[in-house]
């Protein structure tokens, strides 16, 4: 997949998981990008472990089955990040 794909699927993608998660994310448009990317990868990635059983980096494609993928991923990503990230009182 070209450039241009990934940075459109990483904007679908993060756009769509930081809506629907619940709390405010902050962050700009190229955190938002790389959230879906990053989302991508760990989407298509699991996948590929459920599917064929064994591992393999891999990143969906610009298909509706692969923004899904990669807003589960963004998802799970964005819960990661604010595991490691919260602030305690």
């Amino acid at each position: 997949m070209n450039i241009l794909a990934w940075v459109v699927l990483g904007l679908i993608a993060g756009a769509i998981a930081k809506a629907l998660y619940p709390g405010r994310q902050g962050g700009g448009i190229f955190s938002t990008i790389l959230l879906g990317i990053v989302g991508a990868f760990l989407g298509g990635t699991l996948a590929t472990i459920l599917t064929t059983g064994s591992f393999s980096l891999a990143a969906t494609s610009l298909s509706i089955p692969g923004v899904i993928l990669a807003v589960l991923g963004a998802l799970l990503t964005v819960f990661i990040w604010n595991m490691f990230n919260r602030r305690t009182v």
